[in-house]
């Protein structure tokens, strides 16, 4: 049995998001550690929050802001964020950034108000 993965990022098909579009790598159903994402945040981005997740932004480029429980942030390249359980947030404006779920993303844990 291997002990490793690799992924091709820039190969992946981008999926919609509450943030925007995001290429997932290592998301599989026998993976439960963490996954990572290279996502574009769009205009309309909307604001959720996950119950299990904690999330952990980078910013690679743009500038922009993130909304975390209704506070403001500005946001720029190597601006690295890690986003609890139960916080509200959404990254405001041109950006792609870097997340690295944990545990590994589950679309079962994304909830809006």
């Amino acid at each position: 049995m291997k002990r490793f993965d690799i992924s091709q990022l820039d190969t992946i098909e981008a999926v919609r998001c509450p943030c925007g579009f995001s290429r997932r790598a290592f998301a599989t159903p026998e993976n439960k550690t963490a996954t990572v994402h290279v996502v574009d945040i769009q205009a309309d981005s909307q604001t959720h929050y996950h119950k299990r997740m904690t999330e952990i932004y980078v910013v690679l480029e743009g500038e922009g802001t993130i909304e975390l429980d209704g506070e403001t942030f500005p946001l720029k390249p190597m601006t690295s964020v890690m986003i609890h359980p139960g916080c509200r947030h959404r990254a405001v404006g041109q950006l792609r950034i870097l997340n690295i779920p944990i545990p590994a993303f589950d679309e079962t844990d994304e909830w809006f108000d």
